[in-house]
């Protein structure tokens, strides 16, 4: 039902936009078949749903939630152990939410946890599409979900929610891509607008999972973006990309927490094997000290040695004068 619901509304925002755009045929063909295109439009782009549905401008690319204060976006957490809480009317989506954490965490220095008291943390709300904050913005921060949201989805929220805007908005990309303005949904160019941000001068990546696909926001069921180069995967939201993973890792220092980790590691190793080496020391020392005191002095008095037999003949041949000579020794 609540699709139903969700596909009626999106077909009101869309039919505004197609009724503005400027290949007027696509109109016609797409009234006579509203309901399949608008239940495949969601179903295959909620990440635009929150700004199509939404009826002010605090949405922008569909997914990127701006906050009042513009000086907190773009702003990296201060921990790479990051608190989330789940909204109980998303108890079912639970398992596709840590799911998505866990594509995030298993390859970078990133983990989440549930929050105890902590001030700073992510909720995952209930939403009609799927948005995020860019940018650690404080407080309770919310990951909106809705119910067209996938696993890869999720992640995508996830990594604007960590500081990351959408790959096709590089400065770079007309070396990867073409935009096609005529195609765009009436009002909805300013989602495809450049950004400027950082690139850690890592390679434009097409298949990123922070990519657009090539019907966003599209007007007429035509593409909005195509690749300059043949990519059957531009827009995927399956998995994080090589690139994806390493702009995570650079962004929060993961290799130079890495290395501290081992320096601390190894650190604490040295100190233990040094206790350990005085202790056994010690105990060595104790156990020799004992061994000292508890053996038996030796008799350093002078004694006399029984006579051989040879002294015993000279003694009997010399009268004894041989035996006395030798006690005067």
């Amino acid at each position: 039902m609540l699709h139903l619901i969700l596909a009626a509304l999106l077909f009101t925002e869309y039919l505004k936009y197609v009724e503005t755009s400027p290949i007027r045929e696509s109109s016609k063909a797409f009234k006579e078949n509203w309901f399949t295109r608008a239940l495949h439009y969601m179903e295959s782009y909620p990440e635009t749903l929150e700004e199509l549905m939404s009826k002010d401008s605090a949405v922008l690319e569909g997914d990127m939630m701006l906050s009042s204060d513009r000086n907190a976006v773009d702003r990296t957490w201060p921990t790479t152990q990051i608190p989330y809480v789940i909204s109980p009317e998303l108890a079912s989506r639970t398992d596709d939410i840590l799911s998505a954490m866990k594509m995030v965490s298993e390859n970078t220095c990133i983990s989440f946890h549930k929050r105890t008291s902590e001030t700073d943390y992510l909720l995952f709300k209930t939403s009609k599409g799927c948005a995020s904050y860019v940018g650690f913005i404080s407080g309770e921060q919310g990951v909106f979900i809705g119910p067209p949201c996938i696993v890869g989805n999720i992640v995508h929220e996830i990594l604007h929610a960590l500081g990351f805007h959408h790959e096709h908005t590089r400065t770079d990309r007309e070396q990867h891509i073409t935009i096609l303005p005529h195609n765009i949904m009436a009002g909805m160019e300013r989602n495809f607008k450049k950004q400027q941000g950082e690139t850690f001068e890592l390679p434009y990546d097409v298949k990123s999972i922070m990519h657009y696909g090539s019907g966003f926001f599209s007007a007429n069921g035509l593409p909005t973006i195509v690749p300059n180069v043949d990519v059957e995967e531009m827009g995927q939201r399956v998995k994080m990309t090589e690139m994806d993973i390493k702009r995570v890792r650079h962004l929060y220092s993961c290799d130079s927490t890495k290395k501290q980790t081992e320096k601390e590691s190894s650190d604490v190793k040295k100190e233990d094997d040094t206790a350990r080496y005085i202790l056994v020391h010690d105990v060595k020392t104790t156990n020799q000290s004992q061994d000292s005191a508890n053996k038996p002095e030796k008799d350093h008095r002078h004694t006399t040695a029984a006579p051989s037999d040879s002294i015993k003949k000279l003694d009997a041949a010399t009268g004894g004068r041989n035996k006395t000579n030798r006690e005067k020794l």
